[in-house]
């Protein structure tokens, strides 16, 4: 039997995907892109914390070209179908194409379950977000979560992470409950590499050894309705001697041993989440990590107002233990201690250039300074740069 198939082209928002959808026997499939373009000068690259300041995912934290173009494509193909308006099940896949040469991939994920019951998402994709950015343009933070999240000698600006996912070193299992009306539940499940967290594989000067792969659960709980969001949450390795390090004596020094602790909440004027460029919006949020010989704390907040948006970020590193035999080259810290980074970054939205409503730009900067204690070296480090980002939809 010939299979009938229905092409429509859909127009959504400025600031979401249009799309081409092909209705099915079998469900509906769409068909979308993102191109991400950005140019980029700074004081240097060579950044103060271990999270990637860039969205060329070859980018080290001991890069120091003053100047850089970097960005990717994204092509989406998604798969839905529901029976009954109860039962329902789907799938994303989503390549990126890098400037650098590299093909990628978001998200690639399935996911089933009963409309306003539960649902169930299986694969690579990123869980409920504990540290939203607003109009994050420069501080390049999504996207990066489990993909060498730590650079040793760098600081670690902890954003309730570890556990999110869209791991290159494994997959994630969520389970959603929504309940009480504006109640959610998400248990993240995350099993991957953990060694593979910390880039080159070193942790305070000492080469990590795996011996296990990591589990990471990652329970969130969320309330939210049209004016107000927010969500308390917790993630944690329970497998133990995951990975670690061998002393000069040979015995073996856990170093998996990671519990974080967050909180968020936003608001915004318009009583409409979805509604872009319009009103203002405000973000808060906090997360504590308590790891071996390691305690982190951050704290940031953000405001978009219409079009233009501005943010601050504070964190505490606080080191119990560094290898003295090892002395991370061009790294910022070498020794225990406690190091603090400050960071205000601001951006302006330019939307629908040339008349299409589906072609903007940002124009954003930022300035990031690292604190520390004179018996460490330098007193302050900072880093300050602008970015002209690209950002077409179609």
């Amino acid at each position: 039997m010939k299979k009938i198939v229905m092409i429509s082209l859909i127009g959504i928002s400025s600031m979401a995907n249009a799309a081409i959808e092909w209705d099915t026997p079998q469900g509906q499939l769409k068909l979308y892109g993102d191109v991400e373009i950005n140019v980029d000068a700074a004081s240097s690259k060579q950044q103060l914390s271990s999270l990637k300041e860039t969205a060329d995912k070859k980018n080290k934290p001991s890069d120091k070209d003053h100047w850089d173009i970097n960005g990717r494509i994204l092509i989406g193909l998604d798969g839905y179908r529901e029976i009954n308006d109860k039962n329902f099940a789907g799938f994303v896949v989503q390549p990126l194409a890098d400037l650098g040469g590299d093909m990628n991939l978001d998200d690639a994920a399935f996911y089933f379950g009963q409309k306003n019951e539960w649902n169930i998402k299986i694969g690579r994709f990123e869980a409920y977000d504990m540290f939203p950015l607003g109009q994050d343009t420069f501080l390049e933070y999504s996207g990066n979560t489990a993909n060498d999240l730590y650079e040793d000698g760098f600081g670690y600006i902890y954003m309730m992470k570890e556990g999110r996912g869209r791991s290159k070193n494994g997959g994630s299992i969520a389970l959603n409950k929504p309940f009480l009306d504006n109640f959610n539940f998400q248990l993240n499940t995350l099993v991957n590499n953990g060694e593979k967290m910390f880039n080159k594989s070193t942790y305070h000067g000492y080469q990590i050894d795996k011996k296990k792969n990591v589990v990471y659960l990652r329970p969130v709980l969320s309330w939210k309705n049209d004016h107000f969001s927010t969500a308390i949450a917790a993630e944690t390795n329970v497998v133990k001697n995951a990975y670690g390090y061998h002393d000069s004596d040979g015995k073996f020094h856990d170093q998996s041993k990671r519990t974080g602790y967050g909180a968020t909440i936003s608001w915004n004027s318009e009583g409409d989440w979805d509604a872009a460029n319009k009103g203002l919006k405000i973000n808060t949020s906090f997360a504590y990590m308590n790891a071996q010989d390691e305690k982190d704390m951050t704290i940031g907040t953000d405001i978009v107002w219409e079009k233009l948006g501005l943010g601050y970020y504070f964190a505490n590193n606080d080191i119990k233990k560094f290898n003295p035999e090892n002395h991370i080259k061009d790294g910022h810290i070498n020794n225990k201690g406690k190091y603090k980074i400050h960071t205000v970054n601001a951006s302006y939205l330019i939307d629908n250039v040339l008349d299409m409503d589906n072609f903007n730009m940002y124009l954003g900067t930022y300035w990031s300074i690292l604190d520390r204690s004179k018996s460490h070296g330098d007193n302050t480090d900072d880093r300050y740069g602008a970015r002209v980002r690209f950002k077409y939809f179609f």
